[in-house]
Order: structure tokens, then C-alpha cells, then sequence
């Protein structure tokens, strides 16, 4: 591989200095043969995705492997309570700093899946639940997926009772009531095996706890997968004694604080190999079995699972379907708390709010201890084991699961017919924990337990499907599908109840009271815990109390100033007059042609602004976009002002907060927050020096340290201000630009974790698009005042040219307040539009969720102001920007005066403007050159014309700075297949063979087309039903509107 077109690779791969000379030398960071990693933290990122089969390798040629067992057996230990605590290694005490989340790393672990649970609701336990939950997980295989040896699966396990009966035929002293049983996955290494087993019983020790003993669990690894096999743990149980007159929810806290203490010492000792160290569950009432396994083979490898002795009351289980990921036994689910078919698109927001505000948890239950069970999440797991470990700090503080989940992932509240009407107290509950908790936003079926109550919740859109039903013996059954357990038809006189869960509904088993509740009833028990309405009420503030809205009637500044303001701000002609003009015009954002044929920002020729360095992420297949207009009722671009307080010791005085219906600010609501004591606003200056070198990354530090004093002063606003006037427009003064100050005070205060005792306020001439709006929210602006925009809105209605467009009826007559409105209104659907293409349904979700990826930009430029975001390649540092926002400024000081803005040729091709890969003399060429027209033939010379015009152009993408170099001689033409050939075999069905199996096409009976299964289900057979009793014999089996045959049935 070489570089071509190196006049402007050394900014995008190189160096890092953007070149401004069409013939700068090239400095190659593309090395022949090697993968371009030219930003260090992707070379970490590709250093570990290899990583586990780096280790997988080395374990396969290891002489210590695990040996097959056949039976249980138990290892006594004499560990037993420290006459004086024994010292907890130093880093497992101290208060971890706050750790901005890494998209890169969280891309690599998303969840979609098939959960469910059987609970008997007499408490009853026996093994026919296990083995119930063992069939029902079974045909859940086609919701799960396999690597390439069609054998190792994504996950699949059980949670369940822990199954004292089958215990105490091993050790019959266990009592129930004051034990802790651990479920653990262990090193296949000898040597990490005994240090993490030392570990173990150090913690144990120093917590003034007794280690009954080990149980090495029964396991048949012949039915593992070759690629599960090779990362495969060593599994064992371990038994911990509480201190005296522990018991209940006091030893399951005890015990969640001895596995925090055991995952920060593994870390702090074991380094790298900590990774294969872990603690699926560590409970007084809970234990999970779970695995890289295919669900039919859970049963068979845990051989527990299938002794008569292990009874349960309930059982959870749950199909992992790992989205672009390498499965790993750790993320097999289900979780601690939590199983959780779907994705979390939010997460990375998630993650930094979690981030900013651990240090803050407090509640009298921990006992001061709460820095000992932090960090909290973990960007290297999966979105659904993060959502978890969140949900069981709740539930350990002592919140209810049904609780803790209603507050995490809240339903569609606002404006919700049904609910208003059926249990209209929860409306206080959620407009409360709205102010201290965001959302973890995206299509989700979630099931829980702590061990006294099992439950399942669907998100807010209900884009994940559940079913449950009651049996006359009071047994709850909720599945992905029906029909999981074969019996459709021969128990159907057995079902008392069935129903199917909708958008944001919820239904609980309480297997101490023998009640089962649906989502009426539980909303209202969890809403009158606390008196919300009253605490909503001394809490909440509405922007429209403080602000009626006010549209001014007259413009606040000359032609002129606003016309070196456009172009000291970076708007060009097409954004002025198609942009904001299209938007105070028609109320609706402008769209153009599909796709973008100019160079990015790093390879062109003309300065961009910050926000052309980034492209939004959008869902992908498993995870549906949302439409904004027909599901209004689930979207909201609520956001709000002041400090969050703590979240596991709520009340009426927990914080202070300005309740906004829109993140775009108008001047006058801007000025009300600005003059509000109870937030205790401050403005800051975003400027810096002109032509003074490093001037930019000192104004950064300044401002970050500013506002740093400022919150830890009592600030609860932070107003980011780049607003010049007539009379303050001095070239020597270059303000910052806005995105880059929001996301490097954004940052800081994560990092000083003070983040979420303030809120983010830009104002800013600077934003007038909808990305750059999105942008400003998606890297930390709770809210923006586009002034700029509103004074071009303002102009253009009063314009002699919009004027007289009116009169002659070519535009319509809206008044000078109304252009305005619509500018905001279309800035706002604009919004909405790209958080339904996410599958994101709150701005308060997507706020800070940085689902951007940046092209060109440094990483000391990532890491001050865009920690976590996604830079695969190097770029402009801070001081390419300066000179970039120096370039920009100088424009609003020319020589002679301004008559009109630049015409930059981003989105219309024009001669002097930006290349566009499709102009029109690539066109014209390319038509001469295959007869394009009435009576034309094709042309050689004009496609060697062609050809020559396309080698010549400009880079616009990343692959045209490649090219590629091969040491392999060329084959001759005549070997080559003749097209007329190769077309014979082409159909455009192939194109969909990634979502749609071969076997679809091949199937031709209407009854055959039912009975397919989905392309990556993992089955090592397909079946397809000839005839139409095999086909509903198929449906019973399987339980779905599609049969997929496992293994089982094969």
C-alpha cells in the first residue's frame, strides 16, 4: 500500500499539521503491508481485539488445562474471620477518578436477544421450573447467535434460587439464612487460578467474614463449542459465612461490597489477566449458571441443571445475540440483577454521567463505604452489564427492582392518555428521578429479580416483543414468544390469564406475598412511596414561568455588522439564504440531494467549520429507527438546569432545577436564565488572542479552569458566550469555537467530577444548522441560544427583497416574530429527526451521548475535548484550529466593505467553490464516453479522458489517499470470465443475502416460507416442513411465528 495524493495526506495521517499548500510534502504514515493505526489509541484498540486470541492461543498449547469433571467436589477452607482486619490492597480503596467512556470500546459489546422467566408465585421450589426454563431457553436459539465453528454460542444461561437442597447434600452445615454462595469464573491457569482464589479469601478476611469452602462445579466441556472451549474459565462456587446476625438485604449488601473490593484488588494484582477473573454472582438468594453456550447445551454442560436436587422457585434465562462483537463468557447473560434483550444506544452518555457523578453517591445504608464500590460501570462491557450494575446499586441501596427499572428506563409520560387515566400518580414520579437520573434509552425487554421478586419491563417505544401468562397452579410464565415450552395446545385449559407486555409496562411476581401485578398497579404502589408531587413542586421551575416567549419585531443590528458577523462565524451564502432563510421561511429544515460529494473537511482546500469533522452514528440493523411524527408521544426534547443531586438519597431538597421544553433558547429566555439566582448562572468570555501561538489551547485551560472555580463556588449554570456586538467585533479577540469550548468544559468537569452539579448553557453565532445544534447537545450543552441565526432570520423578513418576493406571492407573508419561530421549530424537528435515526427517544438520553465520529482530528484534540469519541485517524491539533478560526474571523474584517457572504460551493457546485466528486465534467465525460445520448457510441479516447480527469481530481475520501500495491504479476485478460457471463448468475436478491438466508430463496411452498430461521441462529441443521401439520408441529415446538430447529429437534 502506498500513498497518492499526498499534497494533503500529511494532515489526515500524518503529522498532524494540515497543509496549506496544494503541493506540501508528504509525510507517508502508511507503512506497505501494515494496517494504518496512526492514532494510538486505535493501535490499543486493535491491540485488544486481539488480545483473547492471543490468550486463546497460548491456553490451547498450555500444558495446565482444566480437567473434564464428572462430579462435584468441594475443597474446605480454613479461612475464617481476621482477629484485626487484615489491609485491603491501597487500590482497591481509594476513590477512583472519573474515566470518560470510549465509544470505540463500547462499540465492540452490544446486546440483542431472547429473555424470559417462570415464577411459581406459592414460592414453591422443585426442579420442574429448571427444567421448564431449560426447554424454554432452548427454543429461544434462534434469538441468539454462534461464532463461525456454528457451535460456540453468544451466551445462554439460567438465574435462578440458589439451590440449597443440592448444596447441602455436599455440605450439610450450610445455613441458608447467613450464607453467600458465589458463582465464579477462574483462570485456566494454574498459577492466576491460586492468585485469584487468594484474593478471594484476602477479602473475605479482611471484611471479617468466613470462607466455608470451594466447590469446583460439575461440568461436561465436551459440549463446548472449539471457539468457546478455547477462552473457557475454570468455574467454581465459592461459600462465605456473613459477620453475626447478618442476614437478608444487610448480607446481600455485605456481599456486594466483598465482590467490588474482589474486582478492584484483581485489577490492581492481576493486570491483564484480571479479564478472565470474574464474579457472575456473589448472593444470599441468587446464583447464575450461564456460558458462551448454544441454549440447548446449557443443561448438558452445567450438570447441576439437570440433578432432581436443584430446586428453585423462579428461573430466568436468557439467549445472547452479541451485535458486532467477540462473545465472551463474562457478558453471556443473565446478569446479577438484570437480562436484557436489546440495545442501549445512549450508552456512552450513560456512562459519563455515571462517570461524573459517582463520587456523589451517598446514602446512610453504606456506611460511609461507598468509594469502595466504585467505579460503578465499565465501558470494556456490554451495554446490558452496565445497565445492570447501575440497577443493583439501586436495589442493594434498597430501592425495589420494579423501582429502580421504572426510574432507569422510564415510559412515555407526558401527554399519555392511558396513563393519565389508569394511575396518573407516576406522572410525579418520573417527572422527579427526570431530574437525577437520565434515561438508558433504546428498544429493551428487561427482566429482574433480586430473589424476592421477579418482573419484566419494556421500554418506552415497546420495540421488543413479551408475552406472559398465569397457570391455575400460580405459575407466571413471561417469554420473548409464546409457545416455548410445547404446550400451547395441550395446556391452554391450564392458562387463568395471559396478556402481552406494551410500551413502557411492567408486571412483577412478589414471591414473598403470592401477588402478581401488572402495570397499573405497580406504578401507583411505587408513586405513592413518597410524596413526588410535593417534591416535584418545590424542585421544578418551568423556563416558561421565568420567560414568556418574545419574538422581537425588529432587527438588533445593521446589514453590515450582521453581514462580517456571517462571515466572521463561518456561514457562507448557501447557509444564510438555504439554510436559515429556508428554515424562517417554511418552518421545516431544507433537504437536498442524497449524499455528500465534497471532500471532508481534513482533505479539502477551503476552511470548515469544527462540526464538518464529524459524522453522526446511526442505529444499525437489530436496533429500528424511530418515525418522530407518528410516535410524537414517546419523543420529547425536555431538558433541565441546575445541579443533579444524589440519586440514592432522594427528597424534597435534593436539588433545584429549570424545567425547558426545548434545548433552543430564545434571546429573551436566555437573558432570564442568565439573571436567575436560584441557578446562580455565570457568563464566560470563549475568545482568545489572535496570532499569538499556543493562544487557543491557553484560552481552553483558562476557561476550563474558570468554570471549575466557578461550579465549585456554587455555579449551577455555566453560560458559554461568544456574543460580539458592533462595538466589541475587534480582530485581535477570535472566539473560540463553540462546539470545542462546550466539549473541553464538558470534559473537565467530568474529569473533576463536577459535572452533574452544573448545567451547560451556549450561546453562540456560531450554530444555525441542525447538526450543529445536535452536536452542541451530543458533547455536553443542555440548551443553546443560535442568536446569529435568529438576527439572519430577522433580517431576511425585513428585507426590501423578502418584501417584495411577498407581494408578488412567491413567499409567503409571515410576520418578522413568526420567521423566527419557525427557524426555532425547524431547528427542533431537525433534532428529533436525528434522534429517531438513532433509535433514541429523549434528548435528555442523547444529551452527551457523543454518538459521533470524528475525521481529522488529533488525539490531544479528542482527548481535551471529545474524550471517548471515535478518531480512527490523526488530523488537526489546536493549533491547525487556531489558524482555522483565525482565517474564518479575518474575513469579518476585510479591506473594502462587504456587499454579500462568500458562496463556499459546499452544497451547489460552482466554479470557484468546493470540488464535487460528481461535476459536471466528470458527467459530460463519462457520457461521451459510454454513448450516452440519441445516436452516440462509445469512446475510447473519451474514456482515457475520463479516466484521466478522475486520476487527477482531489482527494474527498480517506481511499483516495490509498493505493494499492501488489508484487503478484498480472493476469491476463483472457483468463478473466466475460461480463456477459457473470451477468447470467447476478440477481439483486443477492444483495439482501446478508439479511435473508440462502435457504429463503430456495423455498418456494407458501407453507415452506414460514418455517426458515434467522441467518446467524446458530442451528447446525435447517429443517423445512413439506406439509402443513409438519409446519404447525414446527410452531409448537418452537413457539413463534417462524420455526427454527435446534439441535433438539433435528
Amino acid at each position: 500500500m502506498e500513498l497518492c495524493h499526498g499534497q494533503r495526506a500529511s494532515s489526515v495521517l500524518g503529522s498532524g499539521v494540515r497543509s496549506t499548500s496544494k503541493h506540501a510534502p508528504v509525510n507517508p504514515a502508511f507503512v506497505p503491508g501494515a494496517r494504518c493505526l496512526t492514532n494510538p489509541a486505535s493501535q490499543a484498540a486493535f491491540s485488544q481485539a486481539q488480545a483473547p486470541q492471543a490468550r486463546a492461543a497460548a491456553r490451547r498449547s498450555a500444558k495446565n488445562v482444566a480437567k473434564p469433571l464428572t462430579a462435584a467436589s468441594w475443597v474446605p477452607s480454613a479461612v475464617q474471620p481476621a482477629a484485626e482486619a487484615q489491609a485491603v490492597p491501597e487500590q482497591a480503596q481509594a476513590k477512583p477518578q472519573p474515566v470518560v467512556a470510549d465509544l470505540e470500546t463500547i462499540l465492540q459489546e452490544r446486546d440483542a436477544c431472547g429473555v424470559g422467566f417462570i415464577a411459581n408465585l406459592k414460592s414453591i421450589q422443585s426442579h420442574t421450573i429448571v427444567e421448564q426454563a431449560l426447554r424454554a431457553l432452548g427454543c429461544m436459539e434462534h434469538r441468539g447467535a454462534c461464532s463461525a465453528d456454528d457451535d460456540s454460542g453468544d451466551g445462554a444461561g439460567l438465574m435462578t434460587q440458589i439451590p440449597w437442597k443440592l448444596l447441602k447434600k455436599e455440605m450439610p452445615s450450610i445455613n441458608e439464612a447467613t450464607t453467600g454462595v458465589g458463582m465464579l469464573f477462574l483462570p485456566n491457569d494454574d498459577a492466576l487460578e491460586a492468585q485469584a482464589r487468594s484474593i478471594v479469601e484476602e477479602v473475605v478476611g479482611a471484611e471479617g467474614l468466613s470462607l466455608l469452602g470451594w466447590r469446583q462445579v460439575p461440568v461436561a466441556p465436551e459440549v463446548v463449542g472449539r471457539f468457546a472451549k478455547a477462552t473457557q474459565p475454570r468455574i467454581w462456587q465459592v461459600l462465605i459465612s456473613g459477620k453475626p446476625g447478618q442476614t437478608g438485604d444487610e448480607l446481600e449488601r455485605q456481599l456486594f461490597i466483598v465482590r467490588k473490593l474482589i474486582e478492584r484488588s484483581k485489577t490492581a494484582a492481576m493486570g491483564a489477566a484480571a479479564e478472565d477473573f470474574y464474579v457472575c454472582t456473589l448472593s444470599n438468594r441468587t446464583i447464575t449458571y450461564k456460558g458462551m453456550l448454544r441454549s440447548v447445551v446449557v443443561g448438558a454442560f452445567y450438570k447441576d441443571l439437570v440433578n432432581t436436587d436443584y430446586e428453585t422457585a423462579f428461573a430466568i434465562y436468557h439467549r445472547r445475540f452479541s451485535t458486532n462483537t467477540t462473545p465472551k463468557w463474562p457478558l453471556a447473560q443473565p446478569m446479577r440483577i438484570l437480562g436484557h434483550n436489546g440495545e442501549i444506544n445512549t450508552l456512552q452518555g450513560n456512562l459519563n454521567w455515571i462517570a461524573s457523578r459517582q463520587n456523589e453517591l451517598e446514602h446512610p445504608v453504606w456506611a460511609g463505604r461507598e468509594g469502595q464500590l466504585l467505579p460503578l460501570c465499565n465501558a470494556a462491557e456490554s451495554d446490558s452489564a452496565n445497565l445492570d450494575h447501575v440497577a443493583e446499586l439501586l436495589v442493594r441501596t434498597g430501592f425495589e427492582p420494579q423501582e429502580s427499572l421504572m426510574l432507569l428506563v422510564p415510559e412515555a409520560f407526558r401527554n399519555h392518555p392511558d396513563l393519565c387515566k389508569e394511575y396518573p400518580e407516576v406522572v410525579d414520579f418520573y417527572e422527579f428521578y427526570e431530574g437525577l437520573q437520565e434515561g438508558w434509552d433504546g428498544p429493551a425487554l428487561l427482566v429482574f429479580s433480586d430473589g424476592k421478586r421477579v418482573g419484566a419491563r419494556l421500554d418506552r417505544n415497546g420495540l421488543r416483543p413479551a408475552r406472559f401468562w398465569r397457570t391455575a397452579d400460580d405459575t407466571i410464565y413471561v417469554a420473548s414468544e409464546v409457545g416455548v415450552l410445547g404446550d400451547v395446545i395441550s395446556n391452554a385449559q391450564n392458562v387463568v390469564a395471559k396478556g402481552r407486555l406494551g410500551p413502557g409496562q411492567t408486571v412483577v411476581a412478589d414471591l414473598e406475598s403470592g401477588e402478581f401485578a401488572e402495570t397499573a398497579a405497580i406504578s401507583k404502589a411505587v408513586a405513592t412511596k413518597q410524596p413526588y408531587q410535593e417534591w416535584v413542586a418545590r424542585s421544578v421551575r418551568r423556563l416558561e414561568d421565568l420567560s414568556p416567549l418574545a419574538y422581537p419585531a425588529e432587527a438588533k443590528m445593521d446589514n453590515a455588522t450582521l453581514l462580517r458577523l456571517q462571515a466572521a462565524n463561518g456561514m457562507g451564502a448557501e447557509d444564510a439564504q438555504m439554510v436559515v432563510e429556508g428554515m424562517a421561511q417554511a418552518g421545516v429544515e431544507p433537504t437536498y440531494c442524497m449524499g455528500d460529494d465534497i471532500p471532508l473537511a481534513v482533505l479539502s482546500d477551503k476552511p470548515h467549520m469544527l462540526y464538518n469533522y464529524f459524522k453522526q452514528r446511526f442505529a444499525q440493523v437489530t436496533n429500528p429507527p424511530i418515525d418522530p411524527l407518528r410516535e410524537g408521544l414517546v419523543m420529547s426534547l425536555e431538558m433541565r438546569l441546575g445541579g443533579r443531586g444524589n440519586l440514592l438519597n432522594p427528597g424534597a431538597d435534593t436539588y433545584r432545577q429549570v424545567l425547558l421544553n426545548s434545548p433552543i433558547l430564545l434571546e429573551s429566555q436566555l437573558e432570564a436564565i442568565a439573571k436567575d439566582s436560584t441557578l446562580g448562572s455565570k457568563t464566560f468570555d470563549t475568545s482568545f488572542k489572535a496570532g499569538s501561538s499556543g493562544s487557543l489551547a491557553a484560552a481552553l485551560t483558562k476557561l476550563c479552569s474558570d468554570v471549575e472555580a466557578a461550579v465549585k463556588a456554587g455555579c449551577q449554570c455555566v453560560l458559554l458566550s461568544d456574543r460580539a456586538s458592533e462595538t466589541s467585533l475587534q480582530p485581535e479577540k477570535v472566539p473560540i469555537p463553540s462546539l470545542l469550548a462546550t466539549g473541553a468544559v464538558h470534559h473537565h468537569l467530568i474529569r473533576t467530577g463536577l459535572r452533574s452539579d452544573t448545567s451547560i448553557v451556549v450561546e453562540t453565532a456560531q450554530a444555525f444548522s441542525t447538526h450543529h445544534a445536535a452536536m452542541l447537545i451530543g458533547y455536553g450543552a443542555h440548551a443553546l441560544c443560535p442568536y446569529l441565526a435568529y438576527e439572519t432570520a430577522r433580517q431576511w423578513r425585513l428585507s426590501t427583497r423578502t418584501q417584495s418576493l411577498v407581494k408578488s406571492g412567491k413567499v409567503p407573508d409571515i410576520s418578522v416574530g413568526d420567521a423566527q419561530k419557525n427557524l426555532k421549530k425547524s431547528l427542533e424537528k431537525g433534532i428529533l429527526k436525528i434522534l429517531s435515526k438513532m433509535g433514541i427517544s429523549l434528548l435528555g438520553c442523547y444529551h452527551g451521548a457523543q454518538i459521533f465520529e470524528a475525521y481529522g482530528l488529533s488525539k490531544e484534540v479528542i482527548d481535551t475535548c471529545f474524550a471517548g469519541s471515535v478518531s480512527r485517524i490523526g488530523g488537526m491539533d489546536l493549533a491547525d484550529l487556531q489558524r482555522e478560526a483565525e482565517s474564518f474571523w479575518a474575513k469579518g474584517f476585510p479591506e473594502k466593505a462587504m456587499s454579500k457572504l462568500e458562496d463556499y460551493g459546499f452544497i451547489q457546485s460552482r466554479a470557484k467553490g468546493e470540488y464535487h466528486a460528481n461535476n459536471q465534467t466528470m458527467s459530460k465525460l463519462l457520457h461521451k464516453a459510454i454513448g450516452l445520448g440519441s445516436g452516440s457510441k462509445t469512446d475510447a479516447s473519451a474514456y482515457e479522458a475520463y479516466m484521466a480527469h478522475f486520476e487527477s481530481a482531489p482527494p474527498h475520501v480517506l481511499r483516495d489517499c490509498l493505493a494499492l500495491e501488489s508484487r503478484r504479476a498480472p493476469i491476463s485478460v483472457d483468463e478473466v470470465e466475460p461480463a456477459a457471463d457473470i451477468m447470467k448468475r447476478f440477481c439483486t436478491g443477492g444483495m439482501s443475502l446478508g439479511a435473508i438466508s440462502r435457504e429463503v430463496g430456495e423455498l418456494h411452498h407458501p407453507l415452506k416460507l414460514l418455517l426458515v430461521t434467522h441467518w446467524r441462529h446458530g442451528a447446525p441443521r435447517l429443517h423445512a416442513c413439506c406439509s402443513a401439520q409438519a409446519m404447525f408441529d414446527a410452531l409448537d415446538s418452537v413457539g413463534c411465528m417462524y420455526a427454527a430447529a435446534t439441535p433438539a429437534d433435528a
